[in-house]
């Protein structure tokens, strides 16, 4: 008889499959090692039995125990899959941007959903991150994975994605792509294979809005890169520590909306039902692939997971459409916002120095109400016009201070490709204006009015 003793042991040995439409015109061997072939539908059911059986060993995981992490989705069904098969409780938290396919689907295996905000700060207490930390602390006999940092996430990719590949391409792989989020499976992998091959070029994929590409080209970690975006597994605003950057060669990244299409485009020209960020994965790599394959070339793109997580976003034609993503709006983005003004004159600031007698005549004269303000070089501030009237009219001499003394938090940024609903929701009585850097570095505003003109047109 041929059976397996438990969900579990069917982990891993997914298909590579080749690419035959979307790669058209593209030279080389594109193959995509399709991950919703694992029993969790997803790459991390890899990670997810690795970091369980590697507590176990440590004793840190024992008998009746609880696990507790902070997912996208993927990895609490994993741990979920695998806590069933060992016998563990199971308490997920996610930000409240991942569908409710995937709430519904850990919920269904019997998991703890808690749902937190997107827009805060990772060590906000209200953050996905810091909540599922105070329950394990909180939790007796608890274990928090925490996929970000447990480097047994890339080791499992060391240990199975990379040599599968390796041996499914009988050693004639020249480039790998993945996308980056915790980092297992791109760094783990490329770990694998470069050490079979060092002139294997590694592709990272990441998207608009994540730190990841800025950083590997300059070191820097540059906080104005990070924005909301909508492509759910992809990208972070940290940098966890299963991402090795000296073994990513070079990033590529990709809109929400170009990842949405390519993600629909696969399941109808290539019968592929994959989610969003493995669209993310194959529009990357083909974009490299375009100006860097060559005809004897084998370029293997992970696809992280499978398209019943996306029935009501990306599979949903009203969602798209109300996102900008498949019929063109004359102003689907914050890029098309700053093309219909035209460079309407220099974004105007104040110096954080400049008295508030000097900002309200500023103000009146341009006929705005609310500006940046700056210590010169850096945007540390804002002024908001009825702001300033409330304050005057409690201190009426607060006209001769600066404007340091009673400006405002500066305004949000966000990424030139950002849709319209993600602009209205940050745009709100604590943040009265969006500031976005384009390609030239150069900084614009968004303001209400401009988004007001953009929704009814």
């Amino acid at each position: 008889m041929q059976y397996f003793n438990s969900i579990t042991e069917t982990i891993g040995h997914t298909p590579l499959i080749k690419l035959n439409k979307v790669n058209k015109g593209i030279k080389g061997t594109i193959l995509v090692k399709v991950e919703y072939f694992n029993p969790g539908n997803s790459v991390k059911d890899r990670i997810a039995i690795k970091m369980i059986e590697d507590a176990e060993k440590a004793g840190v995981l024992k008998p009746g125990g609880t696990i507790i992490e902070g997912t996208s989705g993927n990895t609490g069904m994993g741990l979920a899959l695998a806590a069933i098969a060992k016998g563990y409780k199971c308490i997920f938290t996610m930000s409240d941007k991942q569908s409710q396919e995937k709430i519904n689907i850990l919920k269904a295996v019997g998991a703890e959903v808690i749902v937190c905000p997107t827009n805060v700060a990772p060590d906000d207490p209200r953050s996905y991150y810091s909540v599922a930390k105070k329950l394990n602390k909180d939790i007796p006999n608890s274990f928090y994975p925490n996929q970000y940092d447990n480097l047994s996430n890339k080791a499992a990719h060391y240990e199975t994605t990379g040599p599968e590949i390796w041996q499914q391409t009988d050693g004639k792989i020249t480039h790998y792509a993945a996308g980056v989020g915790t980092g297992g499976t791109i760094s783990g992998t490329s770990k694998y294979l470069k050490e079979q091959n060092p002139a294997i070029i590694s592709v990272g994929i990441d998207t608009y809005g994540s730190v990841f590409k800025k950083y590997k080209e300059t070191g820097v970690f540059d906080e104005n890169e990070v924005y909301p975006y909508l492509t759910e597994g992809i990208g972070e605003d940290i940098l966890p520590k299963n991402v090795e950057f000296d073994l990513i060669d070079t990033f590529v990244k990709v809109t929400d909306k170009d990842a949405a299409i390519m993600t629909r485009r696969l399941a109808r020209e290539e019968g592929l039902f994959i989610g969003w960020s493995c669209g993310a994965a194959a529009f990357g790599a083909l974009e490299y692939a375009k100006e860097h394959l060559k005809e004897d070339d084998v370029m293997v793109v992970i696809l992280p997971d499978h398209g019943t997580r996306y029935l009501n976003k990306v599979y949903n034609d009203d969602w798209m459409k109300n996102h900008g993503f498949l019929e063109a709006r004359e102003f689907a983005t914050a890029r098309d916002i700053i093309k219909h003004k035209n460079g309407a004159g220099q974004l105007m600031t104040l110096n954080q120095e400049a008295s508030v007698g000097e900002a309200i005549k500023m103000l009146t004269k341009q006929g705005i109400s609310q500006l940046p303000v700056t210590d010169g070089k850096e945007i540390v501030g804002s002024i908001i016009d009825n702001t300033i009237l409330e304050q005057l009219i409690e201190n009426p001499s607060i006209k001769d201070q600066p404007v340091k003394e009673v400006m405002g938090k500066a305004f949000t940024f966000v990424g030139m490709d950002n849709t319209l609903d993600v602009l209205s929701s940050l745009i709100h009585k604590e943040n009265k204006a969006l500031l976005v850097r384009d390609e030239q570095n150069a900084v614009h505003i968004i303001t209400q009015a401009d988004l007001l003109m953009a929704m009814t047109n």
